[in-house]
């Protein structure tokens, strides 16, 4: 899933790429991507986009005078860019195509979506808050007012685990399954540990570590072209994804617990005092 750091590359990439330009056509191939019908699709249509914006993990083309076209691409979507688009109209398949946005210039996206469970979203507002899901979003953490002591603030009440407390977009936006598990390894925290039971020492450790995986995970990104985008987010992470392999910092392995949807990854020495979590999944299964 992209995560804050790649979604502020590819706002990056279409400032660069689609400010001062006009869309002529907004294609959609698969209509369950369409999120509202007022106004229609087509009021993008004609219209110079002013700016593009990031809030959390959506993404946020606002035109000249008129709405905003809002994307989150969800688990299993991205957005493809084309120096040159095809002739001609995009054929309604069973391909991983869900949307195409073309420019005067002839330049223009693909959004896609691989994979069966189909959440790939696009919305065509006003304003942004009219989205449900960008009207919810918490502080974002690279914000310039977003210090250790909002952190300390947000994190007081929550009775749950710092794995779900950091992924929840209602509390800090942007960070999902894969940059919480890089943060916590950073911070040498448990996933399971309890964010209300965090000291000003945990507090402080954990801020540092949630500011610079995401500070350096976007100066990884920047600059780069959005198809390169994917294999940068996988290149850097530490734990995430690498169930087996040696812990970077201490050479541990790296251990995973599975959910129904998700795993998560941790090193047992760094982060847990040596202990392996319980893996409730494997548990049952071997019983």
């Amino acid at each position: 899933m992209p995560e804050l750091p790649e979604v502020e590359a590819l706002k990056d990439f279409l400032t660069e790429h689609l400010v001062g330009h006009e869309i002529v056509r907004v294609l959609p191939v698969a209509i369950s991507v369409l999120k509202t019908y007022d106004p229609p699709l087509t009021a993008v249509e004609g219209r110079e986009v002013t700016a593009v914006h990031r809030h959390g993990k959506f993404l946020d083309l606002e035109t000249d005078g008129g709405p905003h076209l809002v994307t989150h691409l969800a688990r299993a979507g991205w957005l493809h860019w084309k120096d040159r688009l095809p002739d001609g109209p995009p054929r309604p398949g069973k391909g991983p195509l869900a949307l195409r946005v073309a420019l005067e210039t002839g330049e223009g996206f693909d959004l896609t979506e691989a994979g069966t469970q189909k959440r790939l979203a696009v919305y065509v507002v006003h304003d942004p808050q009219e989205i449900p899901g960008v009207a919810r979003l918490g502080p974002d953490p690279l914000a310039h007012d977003f210090d250790e002591s909002r952190l300390a603030v947000l994190l007081r009440p929550e009775r749950r685990q710092l794995k779900g407390a950091l992924r929840d977009q209602s509390l800090i936006a942007g960070v999902g399954n894969a940059y919480s598990d890089e943060i916590l390894h950073a911070a040498k925290m448990s996933p399971f540990k309890l964010a209300a039971t965090l000291t000003p020492e945990d507090t402080a450790r954990l801020y540092e570590a949630l500011r610079s995986t995401l500070t350096e995970a976007v100066e990884r990104s920047r600059g780069l072209a959005a198809g390169r985008l994917k294999a940068e987010k996988k290149s850097g992470l530490r734990v995430h994804g690498r169930t087996g392999e040696a812990c970077p910092v201490c050479g541990d392995t790296i251990r995973e617990v599975s959910f129904s949807d998700s795993s998560l990854q941790y090193c047992p020495t760094c982060q847990t005092g040596g202990k392996p979590l319980a893996d409730r999944r494997m548990s049952r299964l071997l019983k």
